[in-house]
């Protein structure tokens, strides 16, 4: 029987989502308490490889069990063992041979930023304080230029092991509420790094440092040491994945 779960989680005290030798990961969790309930053990495969520190809202996950099992029920097992920062959503059927990586349409993600001069006793955990004035019409200028199939080679993390940089981006949008600017972008696929690097870059743009043609520029440069080091963890979400 195939399980097709959606997830969330604060990702603050996890290695990420992927299995790490020595170290606490969402995915560990899930399975360590999948294995309580089945009373063998059962690999969860996921959407997206979440990393250290970075959210979820919408992660989706998939496991084959070795009999039927109601879903309703496993859910309920499952938000039974895990710890509070990690809940399934969702459990459902799936067919045998559901994949929720390669299956998958497009991923959402959202990153924050929490814009005034000090910080916040509740979003520090979930937002990247910039405290300096932040123009948002510029950053949205910037943000319209990551729209399209694109290289990302200048927006990754060095060493990664991708087949090819090429990005399709679907939507990328800033907005305003209040003080907490959020950011929305949509794409077939990310690389590591690449959204919190964008988010870097785009802050730049909102302080003045870089005029918002100049994201094109290092788009066609695919040259890592030009671009900002990748913002915070803290402020991303997976929001959901498209199928």
């Amino acid at each position: 029987m195939q399980v097709r779960f959606t997830l969330e989680y604060d990702g603050e005290k996890y290695s990420g989502w992927q299995l790490q030798s020595g170290q606490d990961s969402v995915q560990a969790r899930i399975e360590a308490a999948l294995a309580q309930v089945l009373g063998e053990k059962i690999r969860v495969y996921g959407a997206g490889r979440t990393d250290a520190g970075v959210h979820a809202r919408g992660q989706v996950a998939s496991a084959k069990l070795p009999r039927a099992f109601e879903t309703a029920e496993l859910k309920r097992a499952l938000n039974a063992l895990l710890p509070p920062d990690i809940a399934v959503l969702d459990a459902a059927e799936a067919p045998v041979d559901f994949d929720p990586r390669r299956a998958a349409r497009s991923r959402l993600y959202e990153y924050r930023v929490l814009n005034r001069p000090c910080r916040s006793a509740f979003e520090y955990r979930y937002a990247w304080l910039v405290p300096k004035a932040l123009d948002l019409g510029a950053m949205n200028a910037a943000a319209g230029q990551f729209i399209g199939e694109h290289d990302f080679a200048g927006f990754r993390t060095l060493g990664s092991d991708e087949k090819t940089t090429v990005r399709r981006i679907h939507a990328s949008e800033w907005r305003a509420d209040g003080a907490l600017l959020t950011y929305r972008v949509e794409a077939t696929a990310f690389l590591r790094h690449m959204v919190r690097t964008m988010v870097a870059v785009m802050v730049e743009v909102g302080r003045g440092k870089l005029a918002p043609g100049q994201v094109s520029e290092l788009l066609l440069s695919s040259d890592r040491a030009l671009a900002a080091a990748p913002a915070p963890a803290c402020g991303l979400f997976l929001l959901a994945v498209r199928y």
